[in-house]
């Protein structure tokens, strides 16, 4: 006869146990995220096989990938323990004495400019409060509607009434090259930048900086000399070159005195977002969080 399991039986920790499998794509990081026997983890796994009748994980090249019936239940089941979590915990938010995870979906300039400070903010009032860092890569709205991430940081339109937005500020764009550079000797105009060789920043592909639209928007091409995902080392590309980047400003000042930096003729900005859902809107906790990613922004400045 075939085996009966009973469903009701599972409980919450069995959920977190596979919404920790998930977002890892690892039973040891799981393990070790929750503080527990790596055998629990796998006992658990198979556990909740049988409740819903789904390998749930399965391995492809050496990685563990999630079938679509467990994309469904991990979906439900990050919904029914932040409800649970919501409904155990007292009301009012005690910074001090706080032991929650925060979530943070940011990239490399957010990681570089905004996140540093915003940590020691946050572990400066609730010492206790852990701090996870995640990457937004493109889908960073998708990760907070999958609750994988609190909240989001970073040059993102808002999508839809599923997400409240809030502009932290606009930076404007520069041109950095090596000191050495000849156009270092003039002020920068449209018709000098549209003839140099430049260094472009693609974000991976899936986003286009402001200045690159004008620049479309109004008929022009850059010379693209260098294509690179990040601005992450972008320096080292350009010193004893007479090459040149166009970035946002307040990221140039993370080169250092190696660079000439002088204003983009392209007169046009980065917006940099916070961006939440409605399942973090009214929570005590995540409101004070957000409350010190404005503060940090208006002390750093």
């Amino acid at each position: 006869m075939p085996k009966t399991i009973d469903s009701l039986a599972t409980d919450f920790r069995a959920l977190e146990v596979l919404v920790r499998v998930y977002r890892f794509g690892s039973f040891t990081r799981a393990a070790e995220d929750l503080n527990m026997n790596q055998s629990v983890v796998s006992y658990t796994i198979d556990k909740l096989r049988g409740v819903f009748d789904d390998p749930l994980f399965v391995r492809e090249a050496r990685k563990l990938i999630a079938t679509a019936r467990c994309e469904e239940v991990v979906t439900e089941a990050q919904e029914l323990l932040v409800r649970f979590a919501h409904l155990t915990t007292e009301r009012g938010f005690d910074p001090e004495n706080s032991r929650e995870t925060i979530s943070i979906a940011c990239n490399y300039y957010e990681r570089a400019l905004i996140i540093p400070h915003l940590a020691h903010a946050i572990r400066a009032e609730a010492p206790q409060m852990k701090i996870e860092i995640i990457d937004a890569s493109y889908i960073g709205h998708d990760k907070l509607l999958r609750m994988e991430a609190d909240v989001l940081i970073g040059p993102f339109v808002q999508l839809g009434a599923a997400f409240y937005t809030r502009t932290l500020y606009e930076d404007p764009y520069v041109c950095v090259m090596d000191p050495a550079h000849p156009a270092t000797q003039r002020n920068l105009t449209l018709t000098d930048y549209l003839a140099l060789e430049h260094v472009y920043i693609t974000y991976g592909g899936h986003w286009k900086s402001r200045y690159m639209q004008f620049l479309e928007d109004a008929g022009h091409t850059l010379s693209i000399a260098i294509r690179t995902p990040s601005p992450a080392g972008i320096q080292n590309l350009i010193a004893g070159t007479e090459l040149i980047a166009t970035v946002p400003e307040r990221l140039s000042r993370q080169f250092g005195d190696g660079l000439y930096v002088t204003p983009c003729p392209v007169r046009s900005t980065v917006a940099i977002q916070m961006v939440w859902t409605a399942r973090t809107q009214t929570s005590d906790m995540h409101k004070w969080v957000r409350s010190k990613i404005v503060e940090t922004i208006h002390q750093t400045g």
